[in-house]
This record gives C-alpha cells, structure tokens and sequence, in this order.
C-alpha cells in the first residue's frame, strides 16, 4: 500500500490511505497537477532496526530542501523518528536478500529497507536517485528549474507529480529494465532452491552511482502500455511548456545575450559529458552483469547435467570448497588492506607532527625576524643619536662603553633565548614520558589487581577442596593425615605471592580486621578462606563499583556546602549504594546534626553513677580495631569522655551496654569526640524508637516480635525451618538491633548500611536482618539439627563477602516495606509487652498475700 500526496490545495485528507486500482494515461494524465506544484515522495516502507533486527513499518517523506528522507511511526505524526542523508548515501540492492529489500548506505549508518514488491523497491531506488540529482544541479546551478534539469539534462523523463504511486504503476515503470530472476529447470538438492539474479538484480546492486540507469531511462513509462500516446504527448508538451515559460533565466521574453547563451551552452556541453561518461559506467556494469549471469548459468547447466545424487553433492561440495577459498583470500587482502590503513594512518601521524613542527619552527622564525627588526631600530636611533652627540662636540668615549654594553645584552638575549628552547623541547619530552609511563602503571595496576583476584579466588577453592576432604570420613587415615598436614601447611602463614604484601591488608582504612579470628582450629581455615574471597571481591569490583560510586558523589557534592545539603530522593538513593570513604565524614557530621539541632541547643549537663560501669567496658570495645586493640589508646579516652558526656546528657538512660560500640563507630568515622557525641544522641533519642536502651528494654523487645512477623511474610520457607526445630531467632538478632550490626557484619557491609541507617532510621536494620537470612537461605535449610543451626547463626554474618548483592535484596528484593505498617506493627507488640510486664509485675504481691495467709493459718 502506497499514499497518494499531491501535496497541494486540492488534496483530499481523507484519501491518504488507498490500494489504488491500476491507472490508465488518460486517468493519470487527468490527475496530474501543474508542474508549479513541487511533488512530494512519500509512502510506507518496511525498516530492520532494533537488537534483534525486527522489520518495523515507517512512514516516509522525502524533503527536497534538505536532500534527506525522513521516516515517522504513522503519517499523521509531527516530530520524525530519524533521518537519512541521501547527499553522501549510497543504494545498493543485495543479490541474496528478500524480495523488494535494498540497502541505504550513509558515512553514519546503514539502513535496511524493504518495499512490498520488487517493482516498487525499483520505483523508490529511481526516484531517490533523480531526486538527489536534482538537488545536486539545483544546488551547482541555481538558475536552472527542476523541470529543465528533469526534462534536458536528464533525458525525455515525464514530468510526474504523483509520486507515491500504486503497486500497477509502479510495476508498469520497472517493465523498462531487463529480465528479473529465473529459476534453473532442474530440481532436487541445493540447486532446485536457488535463484540465478540477472543483469536486473546486478543492475540495482551498482546503484551507488548518483548518475543511474533510472535516471537517465528516459520516458517512466512504457510505450506498449500507452493507451492514448497523443492524448499523452499533448499533456507532456502543456507542461514543458508551462515549466518552459517559468524560468526567466533560460528563457525569456527577449532574446538572450551571447554571454548567457555562451554559458547555457557550456553547462549543457558539462551535462552531456557527464551523461556519456555515465553511459559508459552503465555500459560496463552491464557487461559485469551479463558475465555474472553466464557464469551462474553456466553453473546451473552443470549442476542440472549432472545425473546422480552424488555427483551433484560433489559438485556443491567443490562449489563450497571454492567459495570458502575465496572468502579465505577476501579475509587475507581485508588483512592486508587494514594493515595499510594502519600504515596510512601512523604516516599521517607523523605527517601532521611534521606539519607542526615546521609550523612551530616558522612561529620561532618571524619571532626571530620581529627580534632582530626591533634591535636594528634600535641600533639605527642609537646611531643617529650619536650622530647628534658626535655633532653636538660630546665625548665619544660615552658612547662607546654603551654601545658594548648593548652588544653583550643581545650576545645574553640569545643565550637564554637557545637555553629557553632547549628547556621546552625538554619539558615536552619529560610530559609525554611522564603521561605514557601513566598509563602504563595504571594499566599494569589493573593487570596486577586482576591477577591477584584470580590467585586469591584459587587458594580459596584449594582450602575450600581441603576442607571438604577433612570433612568426609572416608578417607583412610594415611590421607587424613597428608590432608591434615597440607591445612597445617596452608595455615602458618601465606603464600610466597603474599610474603612481600604489607600486614596492613589485615585491616581496612578505619583500622577494622578484614579477617575474623576464630578460636576454634577448624574455624581458622574458614578464616582464611573468607579472606581470600573478600581480597578477590574487593580487587574485581574496585574499578567496576567504587569508582562509578565516587564520580557520582563527587558530582553530587560539587559546589554544596553543608547548609545547602537537604533531604531528597536522589541523596537517599545515593545513600542506599554507600558513602565514599572521602566524603562519610561529611555525610555523617550532616546527618548528626540534622537529627540533634534541637537537642544540641537544650543539652544541660547534670551527674550520673555511670562512671564504672563505663569503664569495665571500654576494653571490651571493638577488640579487633587498631584504634581501640591497646589499653592506652587515645581513642578510648576519647570514648570514655563521649559514653560519660551522654550519661549526663540522658539520666533517664544513663548508660546502657551497646552503646559503647555506637560510640565507638561514630568516633572512628567522625573523628571528633563532639560530633561522635551527637551522633550517639542522635541515635539513641531521636532515630531508634523510646525506652530502647532503658531497663526494660522493652521497645527493643517489641522490635524482635516485628521481625519474626517479617520473616514469616517474606521468607515463609525459613520460618518454617525454625518452628520445626524450635529456633528462637531474637536470641542471634536482638545484638544485631541494639547495636545496629556493629561487630556482627565486616566493615565493608557495615559502613553502608550504617550510610542507609543515619538516613532512613529502623526500617533499614529490618531489611539487612532480612537480606542475611535470605543470603544464606538455602545453607540454612539444609541444617537439620537444633544445635547445629545455632552454631551456624552465630558466625554466619561474618562469612557474607557480596556487599552489593546483600544491599540489593534488602532495598528490592524485601520491598514493598512501608514504613506506616512498621510502625503500627511496633505499637501493636509494644502494647502487648507493656500488659505482660504489668503482669509479671503483679505477679509478686499476689504471693505475698497468699504467703501471709498461709502464715496465719499455721499460727491459729
């Protein structure tokens, strides 16, 4: 289905979309508007694009100013889909491709078009062509008219203005050209299925000439299709007429000039020769097409004389064997033509810092040349003036101690002039070395960080088969004991690889322990294999994760200060993906003092018994950390001031065990004893719920019972798990509440969650103590035995090495988790737990009662 636009007044809007019957020349001669009409090329066409090359139809529009066919999703659509740039494009016609497809080839892109028939795909090919040759003249000659461009240069063409045509007038316009396909008369094999393209197929596969076959065919249609050639003819000559008398330029009322006629003369004397050197271009493909088509005849006649099966398969096979030949040589010469591509392109290189230096060099000669002009003035109006001193009776032996004085400085010009060249060539050469050496070491650090990750990710599989064989029991006890032996082995220290590598990596920047220490042998070689996973993690997405990471915040943090800082859904999604190191400080001060401005105005300070209690357990604060591992570390001063600081601050509190660690983990991102004291205020009163850290604990309590509400909705199957063997999942999650997971997660997920945590308040602790059991689900279900499970629950946390898996199922895979049903669940248990408590709290006085009574009885 084609469109037929006329494009002008007397165009019918409702008619856009037709099947339009077959059109005699009486009809279409009736039809056709005045040439001052600007026909418009357009119709529907199927385009391939997409990732899975899916043929998709457009609307499109030829626009004539602009040399470029647009494509839009329907025709009533305002803004196109894309564009094709016919003035550098090239049409091609591939010769095994489906019926009615033809290729548009632009420096950008290829374009993969298909029409409903192959007469159509020839009607579209043709009419680019001439459209594209018109705007070419029109825009080298701009006094010539598109009628005498069509009409002189490019032959006897019809003047047509319907150019979205219908599939019988496009049929009867490629009559014009040779033959189409034929099949080979013989049958069975490969050779009944395929199909011989002659000249016409080769024909529209050369039709990257702007000059083509179509443009230069003559007449579109043909003369045994005419039904009324003089009803035509008559037509033909009212339009050239009406096109003649519309261009002044050619012709004209009076006669022309003999320069003018000179100049028609010459273009047309350019036009004609253009027409035969395109002739002979015509003429050659022609003759390539005609050897093309013998040949595959000629193929085909001997596939078909060959009687037996066999033979035919030997026939395809030695075709195939000389088709791969072929493709192996075009291969080579591709080889052979990009090698001097590359060649041409490293002498062009070299070319153009030829072309620079001489350039530079001709900058440093005019800068000499201006030099040397001015010291020549100079010279001249010292001499003159000594010529008038000479004049005026002075004494000659002034002038010349000056005129020496003058030639030392040019002789000291030069000198540092030639030194001053020198230096920068030299600066030139140590900045390009310095920038190649660069690039060098960065991609050896990557290399390096690769290698490494691999070496680490294979002793962890080595360790992990030892474990195993140490866990099976049958082996005999000659290969428990090598087993036992290599895990000794593995165990004393590290690998040569490692000998060299600083203890630091033991620890991470905040001086946390990346390596957990477990007491029990066969717990270490667990050890050390969690750390050698956590190396590999870390080394493969440093440069994938971290870096992206730190450009966004980097980018986000650009030009705020801390006042400018607000809340927003873009600072909570950054929070969520973690803080870089370099600006958690920053973010944590902020979000300390958003939470305590209130508070930091109404802190008065007042005493508290809480003094001791602090300090039995300031020792027992983050053990494995650098900052707080010696009894004489300033960081536990420091924490000492902070916990006794809050005492005071909050009596109706005072000091509560965990909050040392909340403490702790604020001084050691902080830094500062003040804002480490505010973040722990900011926690403790204003983002966990009351009466957390008071005696009772009861919000604590409350919080427990959500959870286990939780695990049942989201992970039905684990839940299960525990109420058959009869798991009681406060007594492993109520630390993990008290203290926000510090000490139960490595650094690497705490430091994260914490960022989230700061932001978002409790919500977060629920959805980290849900993504663990969902982590290790499956391990978890697999364990049968009560005792076993508990044992499992207790380290498991510290075996997680993914932070960014667990990060995403606690922020989508946990999700929907409003935070309205958080806290009406809260107030629900919270309810429940303050009646059972006042229960347990009448309990004792019941039985006092009942005591007295008893007594009483007994005296009587």
């Amino acid at each position: 289905k084609f469109m037929i636009d006329y494009q002008c007044k007397q165009s019918l809007s409702s008619a856009t979309l037709l099947l339009a019957p077959p059109v005699t020349i009486e009809a279409f001669c009736n039809q056709v508007p005045p040439p001052t009409q600007e026909p418009k090329l357009c119709g529907f066409l199927q385009k391939q694009g997409g990732p899975l090359k899916a043929w998709k139809q457009r609307w499109f529009t030829y626009e004539e100013k602009k040399n470029q066919l647009f494509y839009y999703r329907t025709p009533q659509d305002v803004t196109p889909l894309g564009r094709v740039e016919l003035s550098c494009a090239t049409f091609t016609y591939p010769l095994k491709a489906e019926n009615g497809t033809f290729h548009i080839q632009t420096p950008e892109r290829t374009f993969i078009l298909k029409a409903v028939t192959q007469e159509v795909m020839i009607y579209w090919l043709q009419q680019l062509q001439m459209k594209r040759w018109q705007h070419r003249q029109m825009s080298t000659c701009p006094g010539l008219s598109a009628d005498i461009i069509t009409g002189e240069t490019l032959g006897p063409m019809v003047h047509v203005s319907l150019v979205c045509i219908t599939h019988s007038f496009a049929s009867c316009l490629c009559r014009q050209l040779p033959a189409s396909s034929e099949k080979p008369s013989g049958s069975g094999g490969a050779g009944g299925s395929q199909r011989i393209i002659t000249t016409h197929a080769t024909l529209q596969h050369t039709l990257s000439n702007p000059l083509s076959s179509a443009d230069r065919a003559g007449p579109a249609f043909p003369v045994e299709d005419r039904k009324s050639p003089s009803l035509f003819e008559s037509r033909s000559r009212k339009m050239k007429s009406r096109s003649s008398s519309s261009m002044p330029v050619v012709q004209g009322d009076s006669a022309p000039s003999s320069f003018d006629r000179m100049s028609r003369l010459q273009q047309e004397k350019q036009m004609l020769m253009e027409e035969v050197k395109a002739q002979k271009e015509l003429v050659w493909i022609l003759h390539k097409a005609l050897e093309a088509a013998q040949l595959e005849k000629r193929t085909c006649a001997e596939f078909v004389a060959v009687k037996g099966e066999q033979e035919r398969l030997e026939l395809l096979r030695h075709r195939e064997r000389q088709a791969a030949n072929l493709q192996r040589r075009l291969e080579e010469i591709e080889g052979e033509a990009e090698l001097m591509r590359r060649r041409l392109a490293q002498k062009d290189t070299q070319l153009a810092e030829l072309q620079e230096k001489v350039k530079m060099l001709m900058e440093k000669n005019d800068a000499k040349q201006e030099v040397i002009i001015k010291l020549s003035e100079q010279l001249t109006f010292l001499s003159d003036s000594c010529r008038c001193n000479s004049e005026d009776d002075l004494d000659m032996e002034t002038f010349i101690p000056l005129h020496q004085e003058i030639e030392n400085l040019k002789d000291d010009l030069e000198a540092y002039k030639t030194q001053n060249q020198f230096l920068n060539s030299e600066i030139q050469q140590l900045t390009r070395l310095w920038g190649r050496s660069s690039e060098q070491e960065k991609s050896l650090m990557v290399k390096c960080a690769y290698l490494e990750a691999s070496h680490c990710q294979v002793e962890s599989r080595y360790l992990d088969v030892l474990r195993k064989l140490q866990e099976t029991k049958v082996l005999d006890p000659v290969q428990q004991d090598a087993v036992q032996r290599m895990i000794e082995d593995a165990l004393k220290g590290e690998l040569k690889n490692f000998s060299q590598q600083s203890i630091s990596r033991d620890h991470d920047e905040y001086g946390f322990k990346t390596v957990p220490d477990y007491e029990v042998d066969d717990m270490k070689l667990l050890s050390k294999i969690q750390a050698l996973e956590i190396r590999s993690h870390n080394l493969l997405y440093q440069d994938g994760v971290e870096h992206p990471l730190l450009s966004r915040w980097a980018q986000f943090l650009a030009g705020r200060s801390e006042d400018d800082l607000c809340p927003s859904p873009e600072l909570k999604g950054l929070l969520r993906g973690g803080v870089p190191r370099e600006y958690r400080q920053r973010m944590w001060t902020w979000m300390v003092r958003l939470f305590t401005f209130q508070l930091r105005e109404k802190s008065r300070t007042c005493p508290h018994p809480a003094s001791r209690q602090i300090q039995l357990d300031l020792h027992r604060t983050l053990t494995t950390n650098q900052q707080f591992s010696s009894p004489s570390s300033p960081a536990l001063h420091q924490l000492r001031r902070i916990l006794l600081a809050f005492s005071w601050q909050n009596p109706a509190i005072g000091y509560c065990q965990g909050l040392n660690r909340l403490a702790a983990i604020a001084l050691l991102i902080l830094q500062s004893e003040e804002d480490a004291f505010w973040c722990l205020v900011a926690v403790v009163e204003t983002i966990m719920p009351q009466d957390y850290y008071t005696k009772n604990l009861v919000a604590s309590q409350a919080d427990q019972r959500v959870l286990k509400d939780f695990l049942a909705e989201k992970l039905p199957r684990l839940a299960s798990h525990f109420e058959d063997h009869s798991i009681d999942v406060s007594l492993i999650t109520f630390n993990w509440f008290l203290v926000v997971f510090v000490e139960s997660l490595p650094s690497d997920i705490l430091l994260p969650l914490w960022d989230a945590f700061l932001y978002e308040g409790t919500k977060v602790i629920f959805r980290y103590a849900l993504a663990l059991f969902k982590y290790q689900e499956e391990n978890i279900l697999k364990i049968h035995d009560r005792v076993e499970i508990y044992q499992y629950l207790r380290f498991f946390t510290k075996t997680i090495c993914d932070g960014r898996r667990l990060a995403t199922i606690a922020f989508n895979d946990m999700n929907p988790f409003p935070g309205r049903l958080l806290r009406s669940r809260r107030m629900l248990h919270l309810e429940h737990l303050q009646a059972e408590l006042q229960e347990l709290e009448d309990i004792p006085s019941s039985l006092k009662l009942l005591l007295v009574l008893h007594l009483c009885g007994d005296c009587s």
